[in-house]
């Protein structure tokens, strides 16, 4: 049965990223997210460029919104996370797309934006 939630599962669910900017954070070039989706908790993976290893769990706040924490290992081998927020919307092209606003609970300070867009749709 349909959920307000379900657009974000569908558009999320087994599906990889890369990304689209990101000139604050660690992710780049190389990077690959794949998220898995059951109801409203969200679950994920990443790794490449910079990144050795990387975990991500959130859920489903909205029919288009999500949150996540997320924590790394580095090629360098620091051990970060942080938290983000983010907007799940549609390129032109037909392409999810992932927006986040997000800062560092360890391992490093700050934060900033970043957008990621679907690999091989």
């Amino acid at each position: 049965m349909p959920t307000a939630f379900s657009p974000v599962s569908e558009r999320l669910h087994n599906r990889r990223f890369i990304v689209a900017g990101n000139t604050q954070g660690l992710s780049g070039a190389g990077t690959v997210f794949h998220y898995l989706v059951e109801e409203q908790a969200i679950s994920g993976t990443y790794q490449g460029g910079r990144i050795r290893t990387g975990n991500q769990v959130g859920r489903v706040t909205g029919p288009d919104s999500i949150e996540l924490l997320f924590q790394c290992l580095t090629l360098d081998g620091e051990l970060l996370c942080g938290w983000s927020r983010g907007t799940v919307g549609v390129d032109q092209a037909g392409r999810t797309t992932l927006n986040f606003v997000w800062g560092w609970l360890s391992g490093a300070t700050g934060g900033g934006e970043s957008s990621y867009v679907e690999l091989g749709a």
